[in-house]
């Protein structure tokens, strides 16, 4: 079997320097089921990061569904297919009844660049608002609203950047901080002469640190946006598809409903899918002054393999189950907490927690800490990742099939990977 140190070496020579692998020591994996997945050396590791596989890695029924519409029949939406229908009609089953209408892309990069683009022929502005971290994909418009990718995703043009809600550090509970920030972006918007167009916000704020709450954040901003003449877009491709427990989708833990919903891909388990889900109107006017297409978005393979997810999160009680185990790792994290200094917050909603990591000695953000933890839990066969502005953020969010037992060996090698990391 060929080395993982000859694999490094052909990826750095084959693929270029852009690329990114996990891990101090990175994982070659070769196979998966359920939570679990096994590397080249046959070592089985527990995945608590992937919201990839959303119902979990090589789920049966998603599998067969693939298989059987990819050997029957694999177009694109420009010929006449039910698939499609019935998977639009099921997602929008599952949205406010003020979203009416469902376009398909093949990722969340894609999704967004979508739903800014029906947002600006709708608004006739150009104004956006992101938080400070925020990550929204790899397209040159949506790098552009990324700047968790760091210098070389230089801001695009007319984006205005908010602080994300964060009530440990700012002290405010209840989200009218948020919503103020958001005023002051637009008064900035004014004062530049810029028309706005939308506040896009990924609803867990994920690479902002994870930031679940407070709850009334999102809608009270979205009616900032409103009251100027611009959009809310919830982008979902993080807090969706069941993930927060409670709700299907992240914005209605806020007691929200978008003008545009984009997600990506959870919709798929593993594969590659996204949508926009829109007010009819606001795409009633795109459709007016555009052309839209897009090859594999929304084909026949893709349509049976989100009505497969669908399916299982519906009929194995994944949203419940969410809830439910999310609650014990949760209580579980913060029992740890308890005992050791370094963990500063805990922060979760459903299946997706983060747990910050500071200096014992001075409280400041800790982040070679916290990759020396993540590091730890790989070797002792648990994948977890960081996230944040300091990168800070323990970030542990596993498929929504993950049981309490897995809790208990997620719980047992993070206690010994800080105690490792001290």
């Amino acid at each position: 079997m060929t080395s993982n140190a000859h694999l490094l070496e052909r990826r750095r020579r084959l693929l270029g320097g852009a690329y990114r692998l996990f891990y101090t020591e990175p994982v070659h994996l070769v196979s998966g089921s359920g939570v679990w997945l096994r590397d080249s050396d046959g070592k089985t590791y527990l995945d608590a990061y992937n919201n990839v596989a959303s119902v979990g890695h090589c789920h049966p029924l998603v599998v067969e569904a693939l298989a059987t519409q990819a050997a029957t029949l694999n177009t694109h939406t420009r010929y006449l297919h039910e698939a499609v229908l019935l998977y639009a009609e099921r997602l929008l089953e599952l949205m406010p009844d003020a979203l009416g209408n469902v376009m398909f892309t093949c990722t969340g990069s894609e999704a967004n660049d979508l739903a800014l683009r029906a947002a600006k022929v709708f608004t006739g502005g150009t104004g956006i608002i992101i938080t400070k971290h925020a990550y929204h994909g790899v397209t040159e418009l949506t790098a552009g609203l990324s700047p968790s990718l760091g210098a070389g995703a230089p801001p695009a043009h007319d984006v205005y950047f908010v602080s994300a809600p964060d009530p440990l550090h700012d002290g405010n509970a209840d989200g009218t901080l948020f919503a103020s920030n958001v005023r002051a972006a637009l008064e900035r918007m004014r004062a530049d002469g810029v028309t706005p167009c939308a506040l896009l916000v990924d609803t867990i704020f994920s690479s902002d640190g994870i930031q679940p709450f407070p709850r009334g954040a999102l809608r009270l901003a979205a009616d900032e946006m409103r009251a100027a003449g611009g959009v809310f877009i919830a982008d979902e491709v993080q807090a969706g598809v069941g993930r927060t427990g409670t709700h299907m989708w992240g914005f209605a833990r806020h007691g929200v409903v978008p003008d545009l919903v984009t997600m990506g891909k959870p919709l798929g388990d593993g594969h590659p899918i996204g949508a926009v889900a829109a007010r009819p109107a606001i795409f009633d006017m795109f459709g007016d002054k555009a052309r839209y297409f897009n090859t594999f978005g929304g084909n026949p393979v893709s349509a049976r393999v989100g009505l497969a997810v669908l399916d299982v999160i519906r009929d194995e009680g994944l949203l419940e189950n969410a809830a439910t185990v999310g609650a014990a790792m949760e209580q579980a994290v913060r029992f740890l907490q308890s005992r050791e200094a370094c963990i500063a917050d805990v922060r979760a909603a459903g299946l997706y927690l983060g747990a910050e990591i500071v200096d014992t000695a001075t409280g400041a953000p800790d982040a070679v800490r916290a990759a020396a933890i993540v590091n730890a839990m790989r070797a002792d066969g648990v994948l977890i990742s960081n996230s944040g502005p300091a990168g800070n953020v323990l970030k542990i969010r596993p498929p929504l099939c993950f049981s309490l037992h897995n809790v208990d060996r997620l719980a047992s090698c993070l206690e010994s990977s800080i105690a490792m990391s001290a």
